[in-house]
């Protein structure tokens, strides 16, 4: 019988939340006709910056579910200063990421040397087929608008290695 006190403390915790919420009320949320707003720092969609992104495939590579498609092709830009050579750049021509398959780990984020890719909160993307859920370049643009702006790090917080000043 010394599984007795386990199972009356287990009981005691079941019964205070019980009274609790009959007393203050549920905290459940009724969606989708009240809304609640995500985190500050929430992960929703992952929002592409276009101009950013050179082709370097560093996202697709790191992703751990391979659900990044990107194409792109060698382009000449002008020189960066009178009398220089023509330079190679590499252009888009595809981006795409398939959601039914990305587990939203935040590698391909944190990975992206020229901040291409960015969090938004946006969570509600649902769609009716599943081919839906691959969304290509502009789709991904488009979700720009709502990435937030920067928030700057709590004081005391560690930045790769170093303190942020107080």
């Amino acid at each position: 019988m010394p599984q007795v006190p386990g199972m009356l403390k287990g009981l005691g915790v079941t019964f205070g939340t019980m009274v609790n919420t009959i007393k203050n009320g549920s905290n459940t949320v009724q969606y989708p006709h009240v809304k609640e707003d995500p985190a500050p720092r929430a992960r929703g969609v992952i929002a592409l910056h276009e101009e950013n992104c050179t082709s370097c495939m560093l996202c697709a590579r790191e992703c751990p579910d391979w659900c990044i498609y990107i194409e792109g092709h060698k382009t000449l830009a002008p020189p960066r200063r009178a009398g220089g050579k023509p330079r190679s750049v590499n252009k888009l021509d595809r981006f795409d990421i398939d959601y039914s398959l990305c587990m939203y780990c935040g590698i391909c984020v944190e990975v992206c040397p020229f901040e291409a890719l960015f969090w938004t909160p946006e969570y509600e993307y649902s769609e009716e087929k599943i081919a839906d859920l691959l969304h290509d370049k502009s789709r991904l643009g488009k979700w720009m608008e709502t990435v937030p702006d920067f928030e700057s790090y709590e004081s005391g917080a560690e930045v790769k290695g170093k303190k942020v000043p107080r």
